[in-house]
This record gives C-alpha cells, structure tokens and sequence, in this order.
C-alpha cells in the first residue's frame, strides 16, 4: 500500500487530520469553560476513533482559544500527548486593533511558537507551518528563526500553508531543514488542482488560482500535501444551503447515490475521491460534530475502492460540464 509522504518520513501514518479551527467556537473565541473542554474532548476522542493522531492549530484559531482549549484536555490526559502528532500555524496576523497582516519575521516567528506551545502546555511542536506566504517574507531570516527552534528542541519539522511552487523554492533556499508540509484549499469542490493537470495551456472559461506546477513540485520533493476544506463545507453531503449552482446539486445527488450503493456516508465518498488521488493528499477535518467525524472513517477505505471512472464522474459532475 503507498505511503503519505509524512509517513514515508516516519511521522504519522494518519490518513486524515484533525483541524482545530472550530474549537471555541472558531473566530468567535469563545471562552474557556468546563462545558468547551468537555466538547473538545469529545470531538477529540471522535477523531481518535476513526485513527486521526494527528491534530492541526494555528495561533489565529478562536484568538488563541483553540490551543489552549486543546491544552486544557492534555493537561487532564496527559498520555494523549505521546499518541499524538501536533501541527501549528504562525505568521498570520490579526490582533484586534491592528491591520491585518502576515509576518515571518524572526522575532514574530520565535515569539509565536513560544505562545503557542504556552497555550497547548507542550514542550515541542511537532510541525509548525508558516500560514499563507508573506510578501515582505526574507528565507534567510526565517532560515535563523527556524535553527534556533530547532536547536531547543521547540519544533522538530516545518512546513507551509497556501504557497505556491516558486514560493517553496525561494523560501528552502536558504533553509537548514526541508519543508515537508504544504496546506492548500482542495476538494471536491475547489477544482483549480486537478484543472491545472487536465486543462493545460487550453482556453478556459474559468479563473485558474491554484499555482500551476504546486502539486508536482510537492509531489517531487516528498511534501505532504494537505487539503484544508476537504469536505467543501458540506455541501455535497447533505448541509442545507441557500443557494448551490446545478453542478452543486447534481454533485450533491450523485455522492448521495454513490454512499447508498456502497453502503457508506456522503464523507467518506467526498473525502475518497480526494485521497484517491496519487499524490496521497491528507484532508483536515474541521467539523467538532462527533457523528460527522465519525462519518468520515470510511474515507480511505472508498478511496481504495473508488475507480476511475467513477472518480472521473465526480469530478466531472462538480465542474459543471464535460473535460475537453
């Protein structure tokens, strides 16, 4: 059986990952009371049933909440930490009273980890991710923030989040340590990844986002790719929303329609196409709901089973109209 590319670096074998982004109540931030706690654990112990050991934050979630809400729970299960991987975001700026911004520099780097490993109440980061690039961004000083995380022991990998190919590279340029993690918005419904491999240089009328030749590099360089949005906020497994296109719906009937035939959930035929992919991309899950993260257990199970034509009708039935 093919490895992720985490895997084949000895890290986690987890198919999926576990996002933490909605955990006190998400931007809300709610605050830190025992109803929160026992809501995250629950969620956790959710997400540990179907086999995730792997857990993603970012300093940004609930304005911090999220990481300390989870570092509530391992305070009160310590031996969780050991059976876990813990992956964080840093470089994302949004204080209240300030402008927004995105910032890796050095000092923010270092003081970012510090917070965060304060909130979660951990010694190490397993994988910490720069989230979304930086315009103003210098390899070589991230490069220094980095070996001094390395050397006391605060994070043992590093990655990134929403960055291109060319980015990779000018960022690893002058880096002592790969980067072996890259998050991107990939789903059934978010096609720009696969569209880049099939459409080529063709005339298109739709607008190509995603970075042309992102997935080859990551591919190439044995980075992990991660899909945030993996079940495309539901709208393909039941979510009442106001308004869908006609593909949206015909996607929606057609995954329901598949789960009934093989005796599965609309999930775990959402999250299956996406890992049936070769590039073995790790969806993040990001519902706190314990039933539909149990729903999402058979995902690489289908992705298994899936063929190719019936992924080929998927992914034809949510771009509206045939491949050329």
């Amino acid at each position: 059986m093919k490895k992720i590319a985490l895997e084949r670096r000895g890290i986690t074998s987890s198919r999926l990952l576990f996002g933490c982004m909605k955990f006190c109540g998400g931007m809300q931030a709610n605050p830190i009371t025992e109803e929160e706690i026992l809501k995250t654990e629950r969620a956790v112990d959710a997400a540990l049933s179907i086999g995730i050991t792997m857990f993603d934050h970012a300093d940004i979630y609930a304005h911090g909440q999220a990481e300390a809400v989870f570092g509530e729970v391992l305070k009160r299960r310590p031996q969780l930490r050991d059976q876990i991987v813990i992956q964080s975001k840093c470089g994302y700026r949004m204080e209240p009273g300030t402008t927004k911004r995105y910032d890796f520099s050095r000092e923010h780097i270092l003081n970012a980890v510090d917070r965060s490993l304060k909130r979660l109440g951990v010694e190490r980061l397993d994988i910490l991710l720069l989230h979304r690039p930086d315009p103003l961004m210098e390899p070589e000083e991230i490069a220094e923030a980095f070996d001094k995380l390395l050397s006391a022991g605060k994070v043992s990998h590093f990655g990134v989040s929403n960055v291109g190919s060319d980015q990779i590279k000018y960022i690893q340029s002058a880096l002592p340590v790969p980067l072996i993690v890259n998050q991107l918005d990939m789903s059934l419904g978010r096609l720009d990844w696969v569209d880049h491999g099939i459409l080529m240089n063709r005339k298109v009328d739709k607008v190509i986002r995603f970075p042309e030749g992102t997935l080859e590099h990551c591919r190439t360089e044995n980075i992990q790719l991660q899909a945030w949005g993996s079940l495309a906020q539901g709208r393909f497994t039941g979510r009442v929303m106001e308004q869908m296109t006609e593909a949206e719906q015909l996607t929606a009937e057609l995954v329901r329609n598949m789960a009934n035939e093989k005796e599965t959930t609309p999930e775990s035929i959402v999250l299956g196409w996406l890992m049936k992919h070769p590039a073995m991309v790790q969806p993040v899950i990001g519902t706190v709901n314990p039933e539909r993260i149990a729903a999402c257990g058979d995902a690489a199970r289908q992705s298994e089973l899936m063929t190719r034509e019936e992924w080929y009708l998927l992914y034809k039935t949510s771009r509206g109209q045939d491949i050329p």
